[in-house]
């Protein structure tokens, strides 16, 4: 069992920046890979990107691919998402979820997720 909650959303102008962090219940976080999915407004949950257990692996929607970063610290079980350039389009809810499946690319392969937290960019 784990316990996701993430912190760090708010409200930013085009161009800025924000970081995000999810911190996990239990001994185990490392054993899980970690992913950050997003749901704007009348669309389904889409995913950012995702970071393997040891940190070595990171993989990236295009869309934001060069301007985020996602990291991991497992000693204090944080998963962080750095966003730079931000865009209108980048207006959502985050979540981050612990990966149980196979695929890190959709959300059925993640059995453990966050409450959200919102995100907002303005024009």
């Amino acid at each position: 069992q784990v316990q996701l909650v993430e912190s760090g959303g708010g409200l930013v102008q085009a161009g800025g920046s924000l970081r995000l962090s999810c911190a996990a219940s239990g001994r185990t976080f490392s054993s899980y890979g970690m992913g950050w999915f997003r749901q704007a407004p009348g669309k389904e949950r889409e995913f950012v990107a995702a970071i393997s257990g040891s940190g070595s692996s990171t993989y990236w929607a295009g869309s934001v691919k060069g301007r985020f970063t996602i990291s991991r610290d497992n000693a204090k079980n944080t998963v962080y998402l750095q966003m730079n350039s931000l865009k209108p389009e980048d207006t959502a809810v985050y979540y981050c979820a612990a990966r149980t499946g196979n695929s890190y690319y959709y959300t059925s392969s993640y059995d453990y997720w966050g409450q959200g937290t919102q995100v907002t960019v303005s024009s």
